[in-house]
């Protein structure tokens, strides 16, 4: 079993589909459509989508509407 590093040099572990929707609390029918649609920040390794962490936190801030 390998142990993965906590050391906080190192990048954040990226989210695979299913790990952003339950950060959402959405569907994985959902986030796909997203990235179909290009309305959240991806990347692509090889044929499998990614998300960074800290730039969905990035993304959450900058769509979220205050309220009145």
């Amino acid at each position: 079993m390998t142990q993965i590093s906590t050391d906080s040099s190192s990048p954040p572990a990226l989210w695979d589909i299913a790990a952003l929707a339950r950060r959402l609390c959405v569907t994985e029918r959902f986030v796909r459509r997203l990235v179909a649609e290009r309305r959240v920040p991806y990347c692509k390794v090889g044929k499998f989508i990614r998300f960074d962490p800290e730039r969905i936190d990035a993304w959450l801030a900058s769509t979220s509407i205050d309220s009145l």
